[in-house]
């Protein structure tokens, strides 16, 4: 799948899978700082040591956010994003283990007769080296329609079209 195609161009199902991230100490202690979020399950290691999980992990939501990132969104197609939904943690993230995205397109749905732009549903899957699911979640997100004229910028709306999902 490609993630610069105009919205119209876009295949309910269309599947892809994004590069590796390590996820590292520092990210888990700069996650924390910009958060405050300093639970002892990611900030000490002694007691994570005697935790559920036997060592310190990863925040959800910074596997979350690498997530996302990992996706190869491209700017000029991607408004924004809109919504998030159906998060569930699965699995922990340890320091040094190597996440990646499995995703499809699970909806796709016009906004209007004027809109420049369609919904686009991502299901994501973040998968560990180990090849286990670690999070699962959807993204909605604003897609631009519309081929690109000579300016660069889109040449018009989505006009009337029905899509399934979303």
């Amino acid at each position: 799948m490609t993630f610069s195609v105009p919205f119209e161009r876009l295949e309910e199902g269309a599947a892809f899978k994004t590069r590796g991230r390590t996820v590292t100490e520092a990210d888990v202690v700069g996650f924390s700082a910009l958060t405050g979020d300093w639970h002892p399950q990611h900030a000490d290691a002694e007691w994570a040591a005697s935790s559920a999980f036997g060592q310190r992990i990863a925040h959800g939501m910074l596997v979350l956010s690498f997530a996302v990132g990992l996706i190869p969104l491209d700017p000029e197609r991607v408004v924004a994003l809109r919504r998030v939904r159906d998060v569930v943690f699965r699995r922990p993230v340890r320091l040094g283990d190597t996440i990646h995205v499995e995703g499809k397109i699970a909806g796709l749905k016009a906004v209007g007769e004027d809109a420049d732009a369609g919904l686009v549903t991502l299901a994501l899957d973040v998968v560990r080296q180990d090849g286990l699911r670690a999070c699962a979640a959807k993204i909605e997100a604003l897609w631009r329609c519309g081929e690109p004229g000579a300016d660069g910028e889109p040449a018009g709306p989505c006009g009337e079209m029905v899509w399934g999902g979303a």
